[in-house]
């Protein structure tokens, strides 16, 4: 399974996601939902009441996160913001509204569906300090020490190159800046056979980084400050409900799964500019 195979099977299912969604027919499980009419447990209840009614359905309806980075990451009045694969845009208009007209929310997405849709949802939310920007989270078309905070929710587990993901981010940040993502992560070795699937990959599942990994690439790129917080942690229960139909032995796997998943707020920051006396 290569990198360009994982970005253009990514691309499709997303995209797909996004025209179900325009034409009404979306649910809250995501591009592979679970088995059995349940919501697939990664995706599912993570924006409180007030924060739905705060944006369109559409936008809502296209949330395929694993967390709420927006309510945990520290967003201040004037600051600029960029979502790393924003999809129908829900965390960048809530970003937009907190840190307000004097500051700027960017979402960057790949795929020209999900771009279309996040724009529509901008018009109907009435926001305009938001702009969608095309293109792939190994590439960020913005200039170096441009942006604050950078968010993003159970995107950067789909990336083949999670290195190339983590220096562009550093890149773009100004000195001080913050990295504040949910994801989802492991904690110990998790089977083969995860791995090598396909639809468990757009499922936020097989390419999800140990936990142990995930600070140490954090650590490589030159953040510092980094802290893993579990905010979902998957039994054998949701187990299930996420490797049903996908070829996979489930009654032999969900136990070896149990507890070692879990969606994370992955936390670090840009080293601020040192200062030197005369």
């Amino acid at each position: 399974m290569s990198a360009e195979n994982i970005k253009e099977v990514v691309k499709t299912k997303y995209g797909q996601f996004a025209l179900r969604v325009q034409g009404g027919s979306a649910s809250c499980c995501g591009p592979a939902p679970a088995v059995g009419g349940g919501c697939d447990p990664i995706t599912s209840n993570l924006y409180s009441a007030q924060q739905s009614g705060d944006v369109p359905d559409e936008a809502l309806q296209a949330s395929l996160g694993c967390g709420n980075p927006t309510a945990l990451a520290q967003l201040n009045p004037g600051e600029t913001v960029l979502d790393l694969g924003s999809g129908g845009g829900i965390d960048v208009l809530l970003s937009a509204r907190r840190v307000g007209p004097a500051g700027k929310a960017y979402g960057l997405d790949m795929t020209d569906e999900m771009l279309a849709l996040a724009r529509e949802n901008q018009r109907k939310a009435g926001v305009s300090n938001v702009e969608f920007l095309k293109g792939e989270i190994e590439n960020i078309p913005l200039p170096d020490n441009s942006v604050d905070v950078i968010i993003s929710n159970c995107v950067i587990n789909l990336s083949a190159d999670k290195d190339r993901v983590l220096r562009e981010a550093f890149r773009v940040l100004k000195p001080g800046g913050r990295f504040a993502v949910s994801d989802v992560v492991v904690t110990g070795d998790i089977p083969a056979v995860i791995r090598k699937n396909v639809e468990l990959w757009i499922g936020c599942v097989a390419g999800a980084l140990r936990d142990t990994d995930y600070a140490s690439k954090l650590a490589d790129a030159g953040f510092e400050d980094i802290a893993i917080e579990p905010t979902r942690i998957y039994d054998v229960a949701d187990a299930r409900q996420f490797l049903a139909g996908q070829g996979i032995d489930v009654d032999a796997i969900a136990a070896q799964v149990d507890g070692k998943f879990m969606s994370a707020f992955v936390r670090a920051s840009k080293p601020a500019r040192k200062t030197y006396c005369a």
